[in-house]
């Protein structure tokens, strides 16, 4: 069932940002990410799609720094990363959303976003910086609106805002589109492309295929915590392994 495991030819511009080499997770005698590679250049986005249970969230945790691989390498721009902290990470320029959106309820959007434009910034720099980031997603009109009182879309917006904050040169977006109605898609569909047409990486979790589809230029698809096919976005759709694991050996 698995795949060769093969650094793919990202589309982005320049040298990747991001190399993972043979990332292995074990947790107990359970492995649940068996040498899986991968690279993402500027400006591409990278899709992870599996069924559930195929490891894809670990393996996005072990390449952000909450998980620590038990085999394997992470490189950013050229630098090994693998054991060092998320918010070292973020300083060197990643950064992530969750699937969980984390507001801080108590504080208004602009201070959530703020929290955030402090990595980098100071005083009224940070003040500027964060309206920006808040104008770039779309919520430039809500500043003064508690997070608390913010719908699910404007939740991952701003979920989004603060990682962006953190002026990252590689984004990981962790199902920023599943849950949302279909307007709501459409818009982060269109923010998302934005952001990897500035230069941005981005690696992204998503389970609405068609979304992910039509958003990744490469895809890698994992079953039972291996490489199942990876590929462009049409030719692993297709792919004989991934329709079995998604849909049941009766559709061979």
């Amino acid at each position: 069932m698995t795949a060769p495991v093969a650094f793919h030819p990202a589309t982005g511009a320049g040298a990747p940002l991001l190399v993972a080499e043979g990332i292995t997770v074990r947790f107990g005698g359970v492995t649940a990410v068996r040498n899986i590679s991968l690279a993402v250049r500027p400006g591409e986005i990278l899709g992870l799609i599996g069924p559930n249970g195929a490891g894809k969230t670990t393996l996005f945790n072990a390449l952000t720094g909450f998980v620590r691989p038990s085999a394997g390498r992470v490189t950013f721009a050229g630098r090994d990363v693998t054991h060092v902290q998320p918010q070292a990470r973020a300083r060197m320029g990643m950064a992530r959303t969750f699937q969980v959106e984390r507001p801080f309820e108590d504080l208004s959007v602009l201070e959530n976003v703020l929290v955030a434009s402090f990595l980098h910034h100071r005083g009224r720099a940070a003040e500027d910086q964060a309206y920006a980031v808040l104008e770039r997603v779309g919520l430039s009109d809500r500043a003064a609106q508690p997070a608390a009182e913010l719908n699910l879309a404007r939740r991952r917006r701003l979920e989004l805002a603060k990682a962006l904050a953190l002026e990252p040169r590689l984004l990981f977006l962790d199902e920023s589109i599943a849950g949302l109605n279909p307007p709501a898609q459409q818009e982060m569909v269109a923010l998302i492309r934005t952001l990897a047409a500035s230069g941005l990486g981005i690696v992204m979790v998503e389970h609405i295929m068609h979304v992910i589809m039509t958003l990744s230029d490469h895809v890698i698809c994992m079953a039972f915590g291996e490489l199942l096919a990876e590929g462009q976005p049409q030719a692993v759709a297709t792919h004989p392994d991934v329709i079995r694991a998604y849909l049941g050996d009766e559709h061979d």
